[in-house]
C-alpha cells in the first residue's frame, strides 16, 4: 500500500494513514443547475488537514445524478487545477466562480462500510431502540429525546395497524360463531326433514301423508339453503385470515426494518457530530489531532457509512409509504366486499326460506288421529308382572259386559 508523507499543522512530517482503504483516481464533469450549484459540501483542507474531501452529496443535484461522487471522496483538482494546500472555502469559491460546467478530479474512497460499524455505533443504535420503547416522561428523566420518533408518522402507523388487526380478528371470530350456529341449524332442519318424511311415508291417510312429506321436504330444502350460505360465507375466513396473518405482519415487518435503518442512520449522524466536536475542540486548543493530520480517513469512512445508511433509510421509507397506501386501499375494499358478501348471503337465505315455507301451504288439514301413525304406545312398559292377573280379569269383565270400545273416527281441523 503506498504511503504518502504529508506536512502536518504542527510542522512535523506525518504519514498518510488510510486504514487499509484504497483511493482510486477519477474525473467527472458536472453541469451546474439553475442556482449555479453542483450539490456537494466540502470538508478538510488547510491548515489542519492535508486533503479536501466531500462531506455530503445532496439529493437531486448534478453531483447526485452523476453517481460518480460520494461522501468521503478526496477532491484533488477543479478544472484541472490542483487544490493541494488550499482551504475548503477557497475551493468552494473556485467552483462557484465557474459557469456552466465544472470538471472535478477526485480520488474515490474504496472502503468497506462494515468496518465503520463499530461497537460505538452498535451502542448508539441500542440507545435509540431503548428510547423507542420508553414513555416521554421516562426519556426526559434520562435526558434522552423521543422527538425524532414521536414526530414520525410512519412509526405511529403501527398503532393503526394493531387496531386494524383487532378489527379483522373480531370479524373472524364473529364469522366463525355465525358459521357454527348456521351449521347446527342446518343439522336441525335435516333432522326435522328426515323425521317428517318418514312419518309421511308411513302415513295411511293421503292428506296427512302429503302434509308431512311436504313439510319434511321444506325442511330438507332449508338445510340445503343453509349449506349454500355456509359455502358462500366460509371463504371470508380465508380472505380475512390472509389479510390478518400475511398483509398486516408483512407491513409491520417493513416498518420495523425502516425503524432499524433510521436508528442506524441516526447513530452515524450522532457519530459524525461527536467527531466534528472533537475536531473543533482540538482546533480551539491549537493541538494537533492525529486522524485529521493523516488524512482523516476514519471520519471519511463514517461519512460514507452515513450516506449509505441514509440511502437505505430513504428507500425503506418509500417502501413503507407505498405498502401502507396499498394496505389502506385493500382494507377498505376488503371490508366492503366481505360485509356485502355476508349480507347478501343472509338475505338470500332468508328469502329462500320464506319462499319455501310460503309455498308449503298445508293448513288447514283434516287428520284422523286414530288412523294416524302418531299414536301413544299403549303397551304396559312399566308392568313388573304382578298385575297381569288383575288386567286379564278386567278384560274378561269388559268383554262379558259388551263394551266395545272405541270411537270410529275423529276429524281434526287445525289451522
Amino acid at each position: 500500500m503506498p504511503v504518502e508523507v504529508v506536512q502536518s499543522a504542527s510542522g512535523f512530517a506525518a504519514c498518510e494513514d488510510r486504514l487499509g482503504m484504497e483511493a482510486i483516481p477519477g474525473t467527472v464533469t458536472l453541469k451546474k443547475d439553475s442556482q449555479n450549484l453542483v450539490g456537494i459540501s466540502i470538508g478538510g483542507g488547510a491548515p489542519l488537514c492535508p486533503c479536501l474531501y466531500i462531506v455530503q452529496v445532496f439529493d437531486n443535484t448534478p453531483a447526485a445524478k452523476s453517481k460518480m461522487l460520494a461522501a468521503g471522496d478526496e477532491i484533488v483538482g477543479v478544472n484541472k487545477k490542483s487544490v493541494k494546500g488550499r482551504t475548503k472555502v477557497e475551493v468552494a469559491r473556485m467552483i462557484q466562480a465557474l459557469k456552466g460546467e465544472v470538471i472535478v478530479s477526485y480520488n474515490n474512497l474504496r472502503a468497506d462500510t462494515k468496518e465503520g460499524k463499530s461497537l460505538d455505533i452498535v451502542l448508539k443504535k441500542v440507545k435509540h431502540r431503548m428510547v423507542e420503547n420508553m414513555s416521554s416522561s421516562t426519556a426526559d428523566a434520562l435526558g434522552l429525546s423521543r422527538a425524532i420518533l414521536c414526530n414520525d408518522v410512519l412509526i405511529k402507523r403501527l398503532d393503526d395497524l394493531n387496531k386494524t388487526a383487532r378489527l379483522y380478528r373480531g370479524l373472524m371470530d364473529h364469522t366463525k360463531k355465525l358459521l357454527k350456529v348456521f351449521y347446527e341449524m342446518c343439522v336441525t332442519h335435516r333432522s326435522f326433514g328426515d323425521i317428517f318424511c318418514v312419518i309421511g311415508a308411513r302415513e295411511t291417510q293421503p292428506k296427512a301423508s302429503e302434509a308431512f312429506t311436504k313439510f319434511g321436504d321444506a325442511h330438507r330444502n332449508m338445510e340445503k339453503f343453509g349449506i349454500r350460505l355456509l359455502r358462500t360465507v366460509k371463504p371470508m375466513l380465508a380472505d380475512l385470515g390472509t389479510f390478518l396473518t400475511k398483509a398486516i405482519p408483512d407491513t409491520k415487518l417493513t416498518i420495523k426494518k425502516y425503524a432499524d435503518a433510521k436508528f442506524e442512520y441516526l447513530s452515524y449522524c450522532l457519530k459524525v457530530k461527536e467527531m466534528d466536536d472533537e475536531e473543533y475542540a482540538y482546533a480551539t486548543l491549537g493541538e494537533p489531532l492525529y486522524r485529521v493530520e493523516t488524512g482523516n480517513y476514519e471520519y471519511r469512512l463514517i461519512l460514507r457509512c452515513r450516506q449509505e445508511a441514509r440511502a437505505r433509510f430513504a428507500k425503506l421509507r418509500s417502501d413503507v409509504m407505498v405498502k401502507l397506501e396499498l394496505l389502506d386501499q385493500k382494507h377498505v375494499q376488503d371490508i366492503v366486499f366481505q360485509l356485502h358478501r355476508l349480507v347478501s348471503a343472509m338475505t338470500q337465505y332468508l328469502q329462500d326460506c320464506h319462499q319455501q315455507m310460503k309455498n308449503t301451504d298445508l293448513f288447514p288439514i283434516e287428520v284422523d288421529l286414530l288412523r294416524t301413525t302418531i299414536n301413544y304406545d299403549r303397551s304396559d312398559q312399566f308392568n313388573d308382572g304382578y298385575d297381569d292377573d288383575e288386567e286379564e280379569e278386567e278384560e274378561e269383565e269388559g268383554e262379558s259386559s259388551g263394551g266395545g270400545g272405541g270411537v270410529e273416527g275423529t276429524l281434526i281441523d287445525t289451522s
